[in-house]
């Protein structure tokens, strides 16, 4: 559709699904937020040439016309940021939807404004500074209890420091009353709990660090195998139906990270809704609280604004960002990055960009690396240490590992939790496949876990070893049957199938399964491998694998995952003593019996 412009200022001259062209915009500048139409739809300045810019449009153009309106703001698209964000539910341009929900039933209008953030309510605040004292950027000068779950550190903004001109006393008050004045160099800067920063742009910190300690997550296959570290970047890979998304949901529910960050951007909507009505209901493991009062959730699904779910990860990160730089460690879980790289391939299109690999924008693997590398290990302006942790989830299609989402995201993270079809169809959840999945944070968190267990890594390598084997073995097993292997390799078959169904495979919805600690993940795996050492040095000895495999309490080490929670450690090591009584007992009446016979 094209037209020449007839009313003043800037006016739509070309629509193209959410892209829109329009003249008269010398003026404008790269990425500024603009309004277009009547009903000020919300877009981003992504290309000028000359006195013409390409808007992004984060809304439904239909009905839109040429000659249409545009007004410039001036400003990039920004996030506002202050006490209540938590428990908040947004969309991918940070219009809360429970406030919609509450002004226009359950459609969001075309054009429709919310302040993201409630500007009427009055905080406690407390001041943590007084008159006369120096100050910095990214210091905290006051607290509010967002929460129960969540102090609220009040941070000096960006690029201002000074001396305190003034001070609020300790009481009640809305987000943009002056709470302090600070005196810098360019003049007084009165200072809010309402803050506002660009969501392309990474907030400011002094030092990054390497990840050391482990993102402890309840689920034996990631922590104990695969473990992920607070501040690292991770990937869960899977076909249709393997599980990306309830496994994102338990590491969002269980993970020990202080504040959760849920993405879901091009999800379809039945997953967001049960997400939506689930999430208010869980209660946080450690504190007994709703898991939503240290949670925030973007909803962006398939059915939304495609331009919506392109900046929806931005808005995410952002929001996680300014939680770390609070001295909190947060969880950033981005379900999937599939559908937004499906965004970016489709707004390239309509900007008649050259695709690259399968139809993908070339700048593909840049902004991959611009969501991921915005995560880490880091000491804050202020000077605490804090971490942004982001999983990914990516849906590549056919469950095909070598398309470019997924080969460009290996590129970015150092843990690589790869589902199987296979595993999913036999229902062994989480679908995680032990050989395909890695994690390069395992060396880093080796010294945090040796604190638990001195043997950790021992263990480790001795089951995943066990496993390679395994496979092998099923090759000719495959072919020749299991019979013409000799015992000792049958041990390792009947092991590998202990390790597979009583460790790796976990039940999320059982209550003792749900989440394993990280002493009884060690107690488990430690418990099976003294079944596979002593039963390897019986069978070495001469005693026949159906003896090992008859032990009474074969079926209760199988079973220990549900049968013993958390804080029934001592029970589980009296079974793994039981284990080792029997293992005697076996090791003894075959001595006997070995005399007999000679």
């Amino acid at each position: 559709m094209n037209a020449s412009p007839k009313a003043a200022g800037p006016t739509v001259v070309r629509i193209s699904g959410p892209i829109v062209t329009a003249a008269g915009m010398r003026s404008a500048a790269m990425y500024e937020v603009v309004h277009v139409g009547a009903a000020g739809l919300v877009g981003e300045v992504v290309r000028i040439v000359g006195d013409r810019a390409t808007i992004q449009v984060y809304e439904d153009t239909t009905m839109l016309k040429p000659g249409a309106p545009v007004r410039c703001t001036g400003a990039p698209l920004s996030v506002w940021l202050g006490p209540g964000l938590i428990g908040n539910i947004y969309d991918g341009i940070q219009r809360p939807l429970p406030g919609i929900q509450k002004r226009s039933g359950a459609w969001i209008q075309r054009g429709e404004k919310v302040d993201p953030l409630d500007l009427t309510k009055r905080w406690t605040f407390a001041p943590v500074m007084r008159c006369g004292d120096t100050v910095r950027a990214g210091q905290v000068f006051g607290e509010v209890q967002e929460t129960e779950l969540v102090r609220h550190r009040v941070l000096i903004p960006s690029q201002v420091a000074g001396k305190v001109k003034s001070v609020a006393a300790p009481g009640d008050y809305t987000l943009r009353d002056t709470l302090a004045v600070i005196e810098t160099p360019g003049g007084d800067r009165e200072i809010t709990m309402l803050q506002r920063w660009p969501v392309r742009e990474s907030r400011p910190i002094r030092e990054r660090w390497r990840v050391s300690l482990p993102l402890i997550t309840g689920q034996r296959v990631i922590d104990t195998f695969f473990p992920m570290g607070k501040g690292g970047a991770g990937a869960i890979p899977g076909g249709f139906g393997t599980g990306k998304t309830i496994t994102q949901h338990q590491l969002a529910k269980w993970s020990d990270a202080e504040i959760i960050v849920f993405i879901g951007c091009g999800e379809r909507g039945n997953e967001m809704t049960s997400v939506l009505r689930e999430f208010p209901e869980l209660k946080d493991p450690r504190s007994g609280r709703p898991l939503m009062e240290r949670t925030i959730l973007i909803a962006n699904t398939s059915n939304m604004p495609v331009a919506a779910r392109e900046v929806s990860i931005y808005t995410g990160i952002t929001l996680a960002e300014y939680y770390r730089d609070q001295g909190l460690n947060v969880a950033v879980f981005a379900d999937s990055t599939s559908r937004w790289a499906e965004a970016l391939r489709e707004l390239a299109a309509r900007l008649e960009e050259m695709p690259a690999e399968e139809g993908f924008p070339a700048t593909l693997a840049t902004r991959l690396a611009q969501f991921y590398e915005r995560g880490g290990a880091v000491t804050t302006l202020a000077g605490q240490p804090a971490s942004v942790t982001i999983v990914g989830a990516v849906s590549p299609p056919g469950g095909d590992f070598s398309e470019p989402v997924t080969q460009h995201t290996r590129r970015f993270i150092r843990c690589f939790w790869a589902l199987d079809t296979e595993l999913a169809n036999a229902r062994h959840y989480p679908a995680i496949h032990w050989l395909q999945s890695y994690s390069e944070y395992a060396e880093n968190v080796a010294a945090w876990w040796e604190k638990q267990a001195p043997d950790w890594s021992e263990l480790r390598t001795e089951a995943l070893t066990l496993l390679q084997r395994e496979e092998r073995l099923q090759q000719v097993v495959r072919l020749v049957g299991p019979d013409v292997l000799p015992d000792s390799q049958r041990l390792i078959l009947f092991i590998a199938e202990i390790l597979k169904d009583g460790f790796l495979a976990q039940s999320a919805f059982h209550e003792k399964d749900t989440f394993c600690a990280p002493e009884r993940q060690v107690a488990l795996l430690r418990l099976i491998l003294t079944l596979y050492r002593r039963g390897r040095d019986l069978v070495e000895a001469g005693v026949p694998l159906g003896r090992v495999r008859e032990l009474p309490c074969v079926p209760a080490v199988l079973h220990a995952k549900e049968t013993f929670g958390n804080d029934e450690l001592p029970l589980l090591a009296e079974l793994d003593q039981r284990l080792r009584d029997e293992l005697d007992a076996l090791a003894k009446q075959s001595a006997r019996e070995g005399r007999q016979d000679g």
